[in-house]
């Protein structure tokens, strides 16, 4: 199987999974599975974010997400018990379309890694 082809079946695998359990059967949205990680990153799961911190936890999602491709390392948690990364190397300019690709990509092999999918 095609590696674009392998990533759309896992990606409509993750969405559809991940749609039935948090949205009542609406589709997630690549910003939603985004905030997911962000969430389950930080382990709180269980509270509400404001506007700023559901950012932060995009932005933890993204650095996390992309640690595996050597664009972020973990750094420290800090006293609240947010994750705090750094930047190895600046990302590459990637059109609108291949970013969407990268963040796919990296969420299907977050998932998998996690066992959410196979």
């Amino acid at each position: 199987m095609a590696r674009d082809e392998e990533l759309k079946m896992k990606w409509d695998l993750l969405v559809t999974k991940l749609s039935s359990q948090f949205a009542d059967g609406d589709t997630l949205e690549l910003d939603a599975i985004i905030y997911l990680v962000g969430v389950q990153e930080l382990g709180q799961l269980h509270r509400t974010f404001k506007k700023d911190e559901k950012l932060n936890l995009m932005h933890i999602a993204i650095c996390r997400l992309l640690e595996p491709y050597g664009y972020y390392e973990f750094d420290f948690f800090d006293k609240d018990g947010w994750p705090h990364y750094k930047l190895k190397e600046q990302l590459p300019v990637l059109k609108s379309g291949e970013q969407s690709v990268l963040m796919k990509e990296a969420l299907v092999q977050y998932f998998v890694e996690n066992g959410f999918i196979e």
